[in-house]
C-alpha cells in the first residue's frame, strides 16, 4: 500500500457510488483516512463494512449538502472525532431533466439541480475552509462538468449550475491563494456512472459522441487524476480547472 495521504483526513460527498466511490478507495489505498458523505444511507453502510473489513479506515455519514446545518454539523463532528480536515472532494451531484427545452423545463427541478450542484458546493467549502485555514493546509477539489465549460443543450439546469461550480473553483483558489490551501475543478465528459444510467439515451449519445476518443471516461480515471490534484505535491496549482474529456474541451 502506498502511503501518499498517511495522515491526512479526506471528505468525500457523493461517495456511495461513481466517482465519488472511486476517488475515497483511491485515497484510502494511499494511507487516508477517509468520511463518506452521501444520502443513501444503505449503500454507505454496506460500503463502510465491506472496506473496514479490508482494513481500511474509513467513516460513514448520511449527509444532504444542500442543507447547511448538516454540512456544518458533519464537518465538525469529523474534526472532533479525527482531529483535522485536509482534504475535502465534493463530488456530489444530480444530473436533473434532460432532453427538455428550457420553455418546458419544471422551475422546480432547476431549484432542485441548483441546491444539490451549485448551494451544495458552496457549503462544503464553506465549512471545510473554516477548518483547513485553522490547519494552514488543505485541498479542495469540486467535481464540474464539461457541460459547465460548454453548455449541454436540453439540460440547462445541469449546465448552468456546473459552471457555477468553475465560477467558484476560480475565485475561491484567487481568495485563498496564499493560504496553504488550493481549490481546484475536475470537469469530466461522460463518465460511466450510476448517475448517468437515467440520462436519456439520445442525450448520452450526442455526449458521447462529442468525445474525440469516442468512447466514455472510467471512474478509476477519475480518481486517477483526483488523487493527484488534491496530493502535497500539487502544490503550485489552485484555481483551475482540469480537463477530463477524451479530448472534448477547447480551454
Amino acid at each position: 500500500m502506498k502511503t501518499g495521504f498517511k495522515d491526512k483526513v479526506a471528505v468525500i460527498t457523493g461517495a456511495a457510488d461513481g466517482i465519488g466511490k472511486a476517488i475515497a478507495r483511491r485515497l484510502a489505498d494511499q494511507g487516508a483516512s477517509v468520511v463518506l458523505w452521501d444520502i443513501k444511507a444503505d449503500q454507505l453502510n454496506a460500503l463502510e463494512k465491506d472496506w473496514k473489513s479490508s482494513g481500511i479506515k474509513v467513516k460513514v455519514a448520511q449527509v444532504d449538502i444542500s442543507d447547511e446545518t448538516a454540512v456544518e454539523k458533519a464537518f465538525r463532528e469529523t474534526v472532533e472525532e479525527l482531529g483535522q480536515l485536509d482534504i475535502l472532494v465534493n463530488s456530489a451531484g444530480i444530473v436533473g431533466p434532460t432532453q427538455t427545452k428550457i420553455t418546458d423545463y419544471p422551475t422546480s427541478a432547476f431549484d432542485e439541480i441548483y441546491r444539490v450542484n451549485l448551494r451544495g458546493s458552496f457549503l462544503t467549502c464553506k465549512y471545510a475552509l473554516k477548518w483547513m485555514e485553522r490547519g494552514g493546509y488543505g485541498r479542495i477539489l469540486l467535481i464540474a462538468s464539461i457541460a459547465g465549460k460548454e453548455g449541454n443543450p436540453n439540460m440547462v439546469g445541469y449546465s448552468a449550475t456546473k459552471a457555477g461550480v468553475i465560477g467558484l473553483v476560480k475565485g475561491l483558489g484567487k481568495e485563498y491563494a496564499t493560504s496553504g490551501i488550493t481549490v481546484n475543478g475536475l470537469a469530466p465528459a461522460v463518465i460511466r456512472t450510476p448517475m448517468n444510467e437515467d440520462t436519456a439515451p439520445e442525450q448520452l449519445a450526442y455526449m458521447a459522441s462529442k468525445i474525440p476518443m469516442q468512447r466514455l471516461g472510467t471512474v478509476e480515471e477519475a480518481a486517477s487524476i483526483a488523487s493527484w490534484i488534491v496530493s502535497e505535491e500539487a502544490s503550485f496549482n489552485t484555481g483551475f480547472i482540469f480537463d477530463l474529456s477524451g479530448g472534448r474541451a477547447t480551454y
